[in-house]
């Protein structure tokens, strides 16, 4: 079994946190928690002051409309948070093909109760929230390999698209967090292992 440190720990708390707001708009209960997220001059640090800002400035009932217009609702402001959307411009595609391959390699499979396709950007946070926080038992190197395969080729792109959204205000701020966080993880996983 991996030893887990803590800096592995605290990503895996990232990509946890992400993978909840991607797959559902918070409660009060949890929008209370995030406001209480302190941070610090560093990138990261500032992310987390501005998504605890903007958890502060609203309420369940507004990120619940904020997140069906986001995600679910119909129109020009909605956005596929899917690796097939912006790899291959399509729903379905060859992306969640290769993905369900991966996933097939590590024994994993989706819960019979998700509805959603597993190319989902959340379904690919708990993924890797999984793996960094050693959840999850995959082979040495498997945490890199998934997120260069299945993560780092689209993801920034989605939370720089959820930053700029007309309809977002809370998820503004959640775009932001998610891009700096991918920028550092790119980062860490292209140095020598």
């Amino acid at each position: 079994m991996r030893i887990v440190d803590e800096y592995d720990l605290a990503r895996a708390q990232e990509y946890a946190l992400l993978a909840t707001l991607l797959t559902r708009s918070p409660d009060t209960q949890l929008l209370h928690r995030i406001s209480a997220l302190r941070g610090d001059a560093s990138a990261m640090g500032k992310a987390h002051m501005a998504l605890a800002d903007a958890a502060r400035r609203t309420n369940e009932q507004t990120t619940s409309r904020e997140f069906f217009a986001l995600f679910a609702g119909l129109g020009k402001g909605t956005l596929l948070p899917y690796a097939s959307h912006y790899l291959s411009d399509t729903l379905y595609g060859r992306p969640l093909a290769r993905l369900r391959e991966t996933l097939e390699g590590l024994g994993l499979e989706q819960a019979p109760e998700r509805t959603e396709p597993e190319d989902h950007a959340g379904f690919l946070c708990e993924i890797m929230a999984g793996l960094a926080g050693g959840s999850l038992a995959a082979p040495a190197g498997a945490e890199r390999l998934f997120f260069d395969q299945h993560v780092s080729r689209w993801m920034r792109h989605f939370f720089a698209d959820l930053e700029r959204a007309s309809s977002a205000d809370f998820y503004d701020a959640v775009g932001a967090l998610g891009r700096t966080f991918i920028d550092i993880e790119t980062e860490a996983f292209a140095l020598p292992g």
